[in-house]
């Protein structure tokens, strides 16, 4: 296993954690359960580790793939200064949950205020990092690019275009 493989499969946890760390930190305001906060406080310090992992592959995956015809040196670019982004959001998130897991500890009375900051900065962060996933799954997956066609004719009736 190289770089280009631990690229390729770490970069889904900082995008579906990001937005699992938000919504388990939804249902911990809803039911005021600081278990349930600290859960999600962990989840979202995971994706901020799981983020460092994809950027730091990142150059070996672009290594991998940058001599392969057909691939667009300007989508690589593009994607790697997304992920620069993505990587800084996260690492924000990733501080503040650990911020917010010693106020939930402590039964401060900051919690919640917290819990509201790191969702507000937790939804930040998946919208940038879904970008990037965008961004790079344009690299090798031709069929979500901008000049894609569709197989359905224009009348709609699902007939192949030839």
């Amino acid at each position: 296993m190289n770089q280009t493989h631990i690229h390729l499969i770490i970069t889904h946890l900082p995008i579906f954690g990001s937005v699992l760390g938000a919504f388990v930190l939804i249902h911990g305001i809803w039911t005021k359960n600081n278990m349930t906060l600290i859960a999600a406080y962990n989840v979202l310090i995971i994706s901020a580790l799981g983020a460092g992992i994809a950027y730091g592959t990142g150059e070996g995956a672009e290594e991998t793939v940058e001599h392969i015809q057909g691939i667009s040196k300007s989508l690589i670019e593009e994607h790697a200064e997304s992920a620069l982004f993505s990587l800084i959001s996260l690492i924000i998130v990733g501080l503040v949950s650990l911020v917010g897991l010693f106020v939930t500890f402590r039964n401060s009375a900051l919690t919640k205020l917290f819990a509201l900051i790191t969702l507000f900065l937790s939804l930040a962060a998946f919208g940038i990092i879904a970008r990037t996933g965008y961004l790079g799954g344009q690299i090798r997956h031709t069929e979500i690019g901008k000049n894609t066609v569709s197989p359905i004719n224009k009348a709609g009736n699902g007939e192949e275009n030839d």
